[in-house]
């Protein structure tokens, strides 16, 4: 879904505090999201860390499934209803604005992740 609104996308993200992002996302402009995913409502309430990785980003989501219930999702957080195979912006997230110190540092973690990835997976794109 991210993909789609031309949003580049890695899952499980160590951010600097040790904590794992589900998904992290940087636009063409350089805001950095990050994508909480939850299956269901226990999944959400024993989640007590969401909070610490607003500090690693412009713009904090939720991602539900259709059936869960919104409402206790709070007001301040973005939301996606998604399932398997596809999603929607259920509500905006507001900028919270990273320090131009924080965005180079988030950026540059996010590059050398993608880049270790892909080398991992021992293949050349312009080769290919």
């Amino acid at each position: 879904m991210l993909a789609q609104h031309d949003r580049p996308a890695l899952t499980e993200v160590t951010l600097r505090n040790s904590r794992r992002a589900d998904v992290m996302s940087i636009g063409r402009e350089g805001a950095i999201w990050i994508v909480e995913v939850k299956s269901s409502i226990a999944d959400y309430r024993s989640d007590a860390k969401w909070q610490e990785y607003r500090d690693f980003c412009d713009r904090f989501f939720f991602a539900v499934p259709p059936d869960f219930p919104t409402e206790i999702i709070p007001d301040d957080c973005g939301l996606i209803i998604a399932d398997a195979f596809d999603g929607a912006f259920a509500r905006d997230a507001p900028d919270l604005r990273l320090n131009a110190a924080r965005r180079k540092a988030v950026t540059l973690r996010f590059a050398r992740m993608a880049a270790e990835r892909l080398a991992r997976l021992g293949t050349d794109p312009v080769a290919a």
